[in-house]
């Protein structure tokens, strides 16, 4: 039976159930569980730029947006799926580990057999792979690049990628560059630099949450032999970093408005400053051990992962707004 409140609370989170309650559940609800649904915003966001930008230069094909942004979000949850299956088979995802105490885990949580998650892998892959491949006959030339870029971090960003630091170097091209440029070339049929430099405004915002999670579970990768690009720098040092680039983002809005690439509604970014304030006061101290008595235990152990995402969800509405009222007010660039 069709439970849309169950579909909300996998799209706002990631809610935990048994196997009684799974038993229930339909399967899109499953489905949005599974590949983690609730992240999947930061995907649409990056296709739904890559489209505004389009429409600011006065190309959009509505038909190839729609085909392109569910191919990026099929990708996003097949990449996700891919994601718990490896660490699962590799032992990393055992013994309570941290991707176990918040959300679903279909394999480690015994609620799929290896058989039924392949199914609704290839399913989910199926449509980002024919969507990806039909745009390649549309557009050609550098979308097939674009097509096989996109299967490569699908494929490789669990392992080795995570394994060896660059998972996070690899969310800042696949956000930026491949997500939002990628779409904006599909759209508008041109490539462009322009495009390339905003999108990493944006997809700064999914590497510092990704930051966060890396550091939140710091010591369990390392015991684990994950060596993410928190854990090779450590804890203290991963903090810096990822308070670098909650500020590079602003720096970054702040040199396209100084060199009249966009005009200044690109500054309603700076509304979101109480959050970068809030988001800030987390990463100068150490994770706690245990969870603050005040603190959501719905969002435990997420920590500063939690933290920049409050952020990103603050930042970039903002940001897209920006962009849209620049285009609307027709401002000189």
């Amino acid at each position: 039976m069709v439970n849309l409140k169950v579909w909300a609370a996998a799209l706002n989170g990631m809610p935990g159930v048994d196997s009684a309650q799974w038993a229930q559940l339909d399967p899109v609800a499953r489905w949005l569980l599974a590949c983690r649904a609730s992240v999947l915003f930061m995907t649409l966001t990056a296709a739904m730029l890559g489209g505004l930008l389009a429409w600011r230069a006065g190309f959009f094909d509505p038909v190839l947006w729609l085909a392109c942004a569910t191919g990026l979000l099929f990708a996003h949850a097949s990449n996700n799926l891919l994601n718990d299956y490896t660490d699962s088979r590799r032992g990393i995802d055992r013994d309570n580990y941290y991707r176990n105490q918040y959300g679903v885990h279909v394999l480690e949580d015994g609620l799929m057999s290896e058989a039924q998650f392949w199914r609704y892998f290839a399913f989910t892959a199926g449509v980002a792979l024919a969507l990806g491949l039909w745009l390649v006959t549309e557009r050609s030339g550098p979308a097939l690049a674009l097509l096989l870029a996109g299967a490569f971090f699908v494929l490789f960003y669990t392992w080795p990628l995570k394994y060896i630091g660059l998972g996070e170097p690899s969310v800042l091209l696949v956000w930026g560059p491949l997500m939002v440029g990628g779409t904006y070339y599909i759209v508008s049929g041109q490539w462009s630099n322009e495009v390339a430099w905003l999108s990493l405004v944006f997809a700064l915002g999914p590497t510092t949450v990704l930051f966060g999670k890396h550091i939140d579970k710091l010591s369990a990768d390392h015991a684990k032999g994950v060596y993410t690009l928190p854990v090779l720098l450590g804890e203290r040092r991963a903090r810096q970093v990822t308070m670098a680039l909650l500020f590079a983002q602003y720096a970054l809005v702040l040199g396209l408005v100084l060199t009249q690439t966009f005009a200044w509604p690109l500054l309603l970014v700076g509304a979101s400053l109480p959050s970068v304030w809030r988001t800030l006061q987390p990463l100068r101290t150490a994770k706690p051990v245990s969870r603050p008595e005040k603190y959501s235990a719905e969002l435990w152990p997420l920590w500063f992962s939690a933290a920049c995402l409050r952020h990103t969800r603050h930042f970039t509405p903002l940001f897209l707004a920006g962009i849209v009222l620049d285009t609307l007010l027709g401002l000189p660039a």
